[in-house]
């Protein structure tokens, strides 16, 4: 619908193994898929995101800004080290039993 603010603040950034998950524009909480559990040492956690990484098959990787998508890797440049993820494979909405769970 054209128009319409988006109100929700929480987002989830889903790669091979983890999830990422977001409160506007900062990571709040990382978990392992495989495991269930939350990464409160991550090096993207607290951190704000400064957009993506897009891979092309050649090889070539290519900064993106805007909201990542499915194929390009988060990339969080401010707070510490730079850190690339892997690529994503879903971006969702949190359950909401997990904002319980934030750091």
């Amino acid at each position: 619908m054209a128009g319409v603010t988006e109100r929700r603040q929480h987002k989830m950034f889903v790669t091979r193994n983890t999830e990422y998950h977001f409160r506007g524009p900062v990571c709040v909480g990382v978990r392992d898929r495989r495991t269930g559990s939350w990464l409160s040492s991550h090096l993207a956690q607290g951190r704000q995101l400064s957009g993506a990484v897009r891979f092309h098959q050649n090889g070539a990787a290519v900064p993106v800004a805007g909201e990542p998508e499915v194929g390009e890797a988060l990339y969080f440049g401010e707070g510490g080290r730079d850190l690339v993820t892997s690529a994503l494979c879903a971006v969702e909405r949190p359950a909401k039993a997990a904002l319980a769970h934030y750091l």
